[in-house]
């Protein structure tokens, strides 16, 4: 696999495949980590003499947060100190790209308001065949994108010489980490996905001890005959009941997962419980203190940590404390550790931790999660 270490780009048309989706707000795109680490490797290749023409996505058709790349485009000036053109027609800017000048750069708007970028013959897609008439290489930084075989992913793999960008060199040189990790191994699940987690735990991974909290610990407890009461209730309106089957399998095959001692509740502030007292009625919004403190022992004697998602709904101050804890945990200990997800980079920057304090915090969720379970990335797999 080729990086940026392995090409000229003076004067070359460089087409840059960055994941810059954001979480959006009454309309307005929230600056984050993936939009600061991408800006460097763009800001990067202008300064070598590039053109460069980038290619992202926000969103997914008739999605809230499904919306163009204007405001991206002002975000990427602000980290680059560079004038970032935005241009909306994503298939009409050949001239565009064909007056541009060394160390500018142009950003299209959303490849998803192509229908064909989600095709599955992407190189004969009018997106790929318009795109790779513009470029002289084509860049992937894109990692937390790559487990999808999009046409802005993998569709060039044939039509360019293909490179790794400085986001997905930094990536993939953490699953290498990974795969040469110190025992013990412990995973921390949590989060609001728990197919993610249930992938990773059912996967070769060598792990040593699950932690559990978040939607797939209220799942593990169901297995082990928890009444959750009205917390059920709400897993069972969202859906998640479909991975119990998967869940009750991990828990009977598998004494390494770990599931909470104690819960928080709201009632008229936070309230903790024992699992085996816990109200009926109420939901259950963190891991509780008792649960902390094992946890917190298990990751200080770990020789490698990987944690995704958050313990609770931490967007509540009064339940961040699990979420809190662990990733002070983490931060404090001598293990490889590697955070995994968006939002919780953007609540370790919230909670002023040192960045330093972490081996690896990967701005992927789903795609460092599925690579850690032993799937082939497609967008990764196209650059070999």
């Amino acid at each position: 696999m080729k990086t940026m270490d392995d090409y000229d780009f003076l004067g070359k048309r460089v087409l840059l495949r960055v994941d810059i989706n954001s979480p959006v707000v009454d309309g307005k795109i929230q600056d984050n980590p993936r939009i600061v680490a991408h800006a460097m490797t763009i800001k990067e290749l202008a300064e070598k003499g590039a053109k460069v023409i980038v290619i992202a996505h926000q969103g997914r058709p008739g999605d809230k947060d499904f919306t163009n790349l204007k405001q991206h485009a002002k975000l990427l000036e602000n980290h680059t100190g560079m004038l970032v053109r935005f241009v909306s027609d994503i298939t009409g800017v050949a001239n565009a790209a064909e007056s541009m000048k060394k160390g500018e750069i142009m950003l299209l708007d959303n490849v998803r308001k192509m229908e064909d970028e989600f095709s599955e013959e992407p190189e004969n897609t009018l997106l790929v065949k318009t795109l790779f008439r513009m470029a002289d290489v084509y860049v992937n930084d894109a990692f937390s994108a790559s487990h999808r075989p999009h046409a802005s992913i993998v569709g060039f793999k044939n039509l360019l010489p293909c490179i790794a960008g400085r986001v997905m060199e930094v990536e993939l040189s953490a699953l290498k980490n990974i795969e040469e990790s110190i025992p013990p191994v412990v995973l921390v699940l949590g989060g609001a996905k728990p197919e993610n987690s249930i992938k990773l735990m059912e996967s070769r991974l060598n792990y040593d001890i699950a932690l559990t909290c978040g939607i797939v610990g209220e799942l593990f407890l169901i297995a082990k005959g928890h009444d959750l009461g009205k917390t059920r209730t709400f897993l069972t309106e969202k859906g998640f009941d479909k991975f119990l089957v998967s869940i009750k399998k991990l828990e009977t095959e598998n004494k390494k997962i770990i599931t909470p001692l104690d819960v928080a509740y709201d009632d008229n502030g936070r309230k903790e419980a024992s699992v085996l007292k816990m109200p009926h009625d109420k939901i259950l919004y963190d891991i509780g203190s008792e649960t902390i403190g094992e946890y917190r022992s298990a990751i200080k004697h770990a020789g490698t940590v990987i944690m995704n998602g958050w313990a609770g709904m931490a967007e509540d101050k009064k339940f961040r404390k699990g979420t809190q804890e662990l990733l002070k945990a983490v931060a404090e200990s001598e293990a490889y550790s590697l955070v995994c997800g968006g939002h919780t980079t953007e609540f370790i920057e919230e909670l002023k931790i040192p960045k330093s304090s972490f081996s690896h915090i990967s701005i992927a969720g789903g795609a460092m999660l599925a690579a850690l379970a032993g799937e082939k990335l497609p967008g990764v797999e196209a650059l070999g």
